[in-house]
């Protein structure tokens, strides 16, 4: 009797999976309104925003783009008094990266994050790969404007792939590189305790080989300065780089070659596991030589796993070429943007330079877009 109350059970499991894997094909999903901020359902139980917790969001979006790291967007949040997502006092740090990373904000909904493994236990895991995940566009209202969206997650993996200490408080912490030595400038304060006291910035090992480094010490208003004029001839110019940028957006978009390689390939993989299949099922049937058997498996196991690294490259190529389509289309977006300055915008810098290169008579501000521009001291 439990046999068939199991069978059963997994019978209803796996019409309920079928089910629910149907709608996802079919785009149709369901947005967990519990501890999920900026969303609520209208009487008809369509998704709308939730304007009042909207505002957080795109706060936390605008701190972060600001130069603000998690945690001190999860304290700023706090002394603000804004309630969490589940009405607790206490902002964390996780709760401020998974709103930051999750696409749904941006219109989107990736399906099946997670799977149930053992239907009677309904035990979840994260999908790996094992089953089909659906990818929805534009499936319910955006609170982030998904080019904002893009450009957090960029400066997440900056972030991430950065081995030096991120500093929010300081607007030239880890920016400013040394030609000669490759270490960062470090702030020092020159007369801390008289009328006379200025902040500069200096190669933290500039004195300490043999032979000194010649980059010069700086002070901020000299790094700002230069910043507005780099930043300003980038403004000037942004309409021969946006010119340039479309013609190479145009060719990256090119995906028809590639597309017929993938299919060729994906078809050839089929043939080969259908030739496996039925090879083994005849082994099973009937009674053959096995070494010869396992010569002709082999074989054709080796194919299989050729032809699936020559797809699995193929297909990895239209990935990183789809990433440089929209990295260099969030660039596009960025300049057309982007106004002369009068003056000095801490934001505006913190979000459109990656690295300044220090030189002995010139700075080399390296822009996030990929510009580079060289201003003589």
């Amino acid at each position: 009797m439990s046999s068939l109350a199991q069978d059963e059970s997994r019978n209803i499991s796996e019409n309920v999976t079928w089910g629910q894997r149907k709608r996802f094909s079919d785009g149709k999903y369901n947005l967990a309104r519990k501890n999920f901020l900026g969303y609520k359902k209208d009487q008809d139980g369509n998704i709308i925003i939730d304007e009042k917790e909207a505002l957080v969001v795109r706060k936390i979006y605008r701190y972060f783009l600001d130069g603000m790291t998690p945690g001190g967007i999860a304290q700023s949040l706090m002394d603000e008094g804004v309630p969490t997502p589940g009405g607790k006092t206490k902002w964390i740090y996780s709760t401020i990266t998974s709103i930051l990373q999750n696409e749904k904000y941006k219109g989107d909904a990736l399906l099946q994050k997670r799977f149930t493994v053992n239907f009677l236990e309904h035990k979840m895991k994260k999908n790996e790969g094992e089953v089909n995940q659906y990818y929805v566009k534009k499936g319910h209202p955006a609170i982030i404007e998904p080019v904002i969206w893009d450009r957090v997650q960029l400066e997440i993996k900056r972030r991430e792939g950065n081995k030096r200490v991120y500093s929010a408080k300081d607007a030239f912490s880890s920016k400013l590189v040394c030609a000669d030595c490759g270490s960062y400038f470090g702030k020092k304060v020159w007369h801390s305790n008289d009328p006379y006291r200025k902040v500069i910035w200096r190669c933290n090992h500039k004195y300490d080989g043999e032979k000194k480094c010649d980059t010069p010490t700086l002070e901020e208003d000299t790094i700002k300065n230069a910043f507005l004029l780099a930043y300003n001839n980038l403004c000037v110019d942004k309409d021969i780089i946006i010119e340039t940028t479309k013609e190479l957006v145009d060719s990256l978009c090119d995906f028809e070659e590639l597309d017929q390689k993938i299919i060729k390939e994906s078809e050839d993989l089929d043939i080969i596991a259908d030739k496996v299949h039925k090879m083994v099922m005849e082994n099973a049937n009937t009674a053959q030589d096995q070494e010869e058997y396992q010569k002709r498996y082999d074989y054709l196991s080796g194919k299989y796993n050729e032809g699936k690294d020559k797809l699995n490259a193929l297909q990895e190529e239209r990935a990183r070429r789809a990433t440089q389509k929209e990295i260099l289309e969030l660039k596009i977006n960025e300049l057309e943007d982007a106004d002369v300055l009068e003056g000095w915008n801490e934001s505006i810098f913190k979000m459109s330079v990656d690295e300044i290169l220090v030189s002995k008579d010139e700075l080399t501000f390296k822009f996030y877009i990929g510009e580079e521009i060289k201003i003589k001291l």
